[in-house]
C-alpha cells in the first residue's frame, strides 16, 4: 500500500495523486507539487489515504510544500496576468489571420511555461504566431487545440436542467457517451434533445446507464413471443424500470403485466448492427448521421 494525497490544480478539473512525503497534508489546503511540467501550484481534495500500487498510472511525484503567503500571491498575479495575456494573444491572432478561437491561457506556477487554449475546424499553421507571442512574453509558448467538451468545461454555462454545466463544476473526466445509453433509457432520439451546449450527448446519459443496463437485462426483450397464464401474445413495449412490460396478446387486446409475470417463449433475431441499430428507429439518414456525430 502507498499513502496519497489527491490534488486538482483547477476546479472540476482531473485530480491527480501525490506523494505527501511527511508533510501533515490536510483536505482543502493549497500545496506547491512536482510535476511534468514543472512546479505547480493545487488544492488538495482527497485527503491522505493508502492505495494499491497497482492503482497508480504514472510514478507517485512528491509534494515540495503546504503553500505560502508568498506562493499564494504569485499564483493570484499569474492569473491576473494571464487575463491580460489572453488579450494580446486575440490581437495577434487576428493580426495573423488565424481562423482559431482562443478559450483560455494559464502560466505554470515558475512561469517557465504559458499554455494557450484555442478550438479550430482543422489543422492550424501557428508557427509565425509562437515566434510573436515567445518574443513578447521571454518564455516557453504553447499552443494546445482542445475539443468541444474541454471548451464548454472551459466556459461553463447552465445546461437544460437549470443548473451549472457538470464538466465546469464537479465532472473531472469525461466518460464516453454513445447512442445506446439514449435508446436504452427511451429518450427521444431527437438530436437537439439529447445534446447539450457542446454539440455532444448529455454526459448525464451515462450516469443512470449502468441502472438501466441491469434492469434491461432481466427483462423480455421488444418483439419476443411471450406467455402469460394462458395467453400468448407479442412484447410490444418494456418499462425496465417499473418492471413491467407492455404485451399485445393474439385476441389483440394489450395489457401490462409485471416481468415475474411473463414467461418468454421465442426471442427476437437481433439484426446484424445489435441493438445499436438505428435503422431500426425508422429514422432517415440525415437523423442518423446526426446522432452519429454527437458521439466522442
Amino acid at each position: 500500500m502507498i499513502k496519497i494525497v489527491g490534488v486538482r490544480f483547477k476546479s472540476a478539473g482531473k485530480i491527480y495523486y501525490f506523494d505527501p512525503v511527511e508533510l501533515e497534508i490536510e483536505k482543502n489546503i493549497d500545496v506547491v507539487v512536482e510535476t511534468a511540467r514543472g512546479l505547480e501550484y493545487g488544492t488538495v481534495v482527497v485527503g491522505p489515504k493508502e492505495i494499491e500500487e497497482s492503482e497508480l498510472v504514472s510514478p507517485l511525484k512528491p509534494i515540495i510544500r503546504i503553500a505560502t503567503e508568498e506562493d499564494t500571491k504569485t499564483y493570484i498575479e499569474n492569473k491576473e496576468k494571464a487575463k491580460e495575456t489572453f488579450e494580446l494573444c486575440q490581437q495577434k491572432i487576428k493580426d495573423h489571420d488565424l481562423t482559431m478561437y482562443l478559450i483560455d491561457c494559464e502560466y505554470t506556477f515558475d512561469r517557465n511555461k504559458l499554455i494557450f487554449y484555442f478550438t479550430a475546424e482543422g489543422r492550424i499553421d501557428f508557427r509565425e504566431l509562437v515566434k510573436d507571442l515567445a518574443a513578447i512574453f521571454k518564455t516557453r509558448i504553447e499552443l494546445r487545440q482542445i475539443g468541444v467538451r474541454d471548451e464548454a468545461k472551459s466556459i461553463g454555462g447552465l445546461g437544460p436542467c437549470g443548473r451549472s454545466l457538470c464538466c465546469s463544476s464537479w465532472l473531472g473526466d469525461f466518460q464516453p457517451v454513445s447512442i445506446k445509453m439514449a435508446k436504452d433509457q427511451s429518450l427521444s432520439l431527437n438530436p437537439t434533445k439529447i445534446s447539450g451546449i457542446c454539440g455532444r450527448l448529455f454526459c448525464c446519459l451515462k450516469y443512470e446507464h449502468d441502472v438501466y443496463t441491469e434492469a434491461i437485462d432481466a427483462m423480455p426483450v421488444v418483439g419476443s413471443l411471450v406467455k402469460v397464464e394462458e395467453l400468448k401474445g407479442k412484447v410490444i413495449e418494456i418499462n425496465p424500470l417499473l418492471e413491467q412490460v407492455r404485451i399485445e396478446f393474439n385476441d389483440k387486446t394489450i395489457k401490462i403485466c409485471h416481468r415475474e409475470e411473463v414467461k418468454v417463449l421465442q426471442e427476437p433475431k437481433k439484426c446484424n448492427g445489435g441493438c445499436g441499430n438505428l435503422k431500426e428507429e425508422g429514422l432517415d439518414a440525415a437523423t442518423i448521421r446526426e446522432l452519429k456525430k454527437l458521439e466522442d
